[in-house]
């Protein structure tokens, strides 16, 4: 159960690597496209290991008719972005008419970005539709080698000292307080990266008093405390046990099980897919940003599509009742 996707066919124009490990892909999409705006993503039907899956990627701006994404290739990759680096010129699939569920609000008199690795890809556009507008806007991304920061030099001409870049590998991280405490005091913060990074900017955004609407993010689900490992589930209220492999998801399990699942986003954000924890043998791995940090504490709870077990098994409730 989600949203309706709206299907296209769309086929390659053009396919380069824009940084260290970033691919970037260029779709003409046949029928109607609908303008979409900064933060929008579209989702990709792929193949793994011969089999359909879909996942989701982050929009960049695009001429009228294309879609355009930057896929970083995973070292633990489920398969999704080994099979769109392998695309190449010319190459077809199907995939759907953006939407946007991480969008500029418009209304601040300044806003904040912040970026953390492959995080640039929705901070990107909104950098850009940001500068054309004449807003106040400051940019600070991080990345683990120089190498590694896609667009910079783009950024860089675009906003010039309103940027700054930050190579964790030479010694320089994000200074997130100071970053958020020379942000007018009701201006807006949008950030996307890995879990930690935006749960260190939410605690700092709340020990300001700032207000929680005007605090922005979206966060990458493979972004965990541990490599991905097989481990299983024991459905308490269905009576049935799956294992899940190291490229898939718990939710992708257990519905490739036949265990009934409501789910909508995919990235451990509208907490549809969650489902009470009642029991586990190994340490829940939290890689979503629906549940705060207190709430992950207690492991009452887990969103299955991007929280995992780095082995063992857990016991859980879907809330199922026949």
């Amino acid at each position: 159960m989600r949203l309706r996707r709206e299907w296209r066919e769309g086929r390659v124009t053009e396919a380069r690597e824009v940084a260290e490990g970033v691919r970037l892909l260029e779709f003409a999409v046949d029928g109607p496209m609908p303008p979409f705006d900064p933060g929008s993503h579209t989702e990709f039907e792929v193949n793994i290991d011969g089999r359909p899956a879909i996942r989701s990627y982050t929009c960049l701006p695009a001429a009228c008719g294309s879609v355009r994404v930057a896929v970083r290739r995973h070292q633990s990759s489920r398969g999704g972005s080994r099979y769109m680096w392998s695309l190449g010129v010319g190459d077809r699939l199907r995939l759907t008419v953006p939407e946007n569920r991480f969008s500029l609000s418009w209304r601040a008199p300044a806003y904040l970005l912040v970026a953390g690795g492959i995080g640039i890809t929705p901070i990107y556009g909104m950098a850009r539709a940001l500068n054309e507008r004449g807003a106040p806007v400051r940019l600070a991304y991080g990345a683990r080698t120089r190498e590694s920061l896609a667009f910079a030099d783009d950024l860089k001409a675009l906003l010039g000292e309103r940027a700054s870049f930050h190579v964790s590998q030479e010694g320089e991280r994000i200074d997130l307080a100071s970053e958020i405490d020379r942000l007018a005091e009701d201006g807006e913060l949008y950030i996307c990266g890995p879990v930690p990074m935006l749960e260190a900017a939410r605690s700092i955004w709340r020990a300001r008093g700032r207000p929680v609407s005007r605090f922005r993010c979206e966060v990458f689900g493979d972004s965990g405390a541990f490599a991905e490992l097989p481990f299983r589930v024991d459905v308490a209220d269905r009576g049935v046990s799956v294992d899940v492999p190291s490229d898939k998801s718990m939710l992708q399990a257990l519905i490739d099980a036949g265990v009934e699942m409501i789910y909508d986003c995919e990235r451990g954000e509208c907490g549809l897919c969650a489902v009470d924890i009642v029991g586990q043998e190994g340490q829940i791995d939290h890689r979503d940003v629906f549940f705060d940090e207190t709430e992950k504490a207690e492991n009452s709870r887990m969103c299955t599509c991007v929280s995992r077990l780095p082995g063992g098994t857990v016991r859980i409730d879907t809330g199922f009742r026949a």
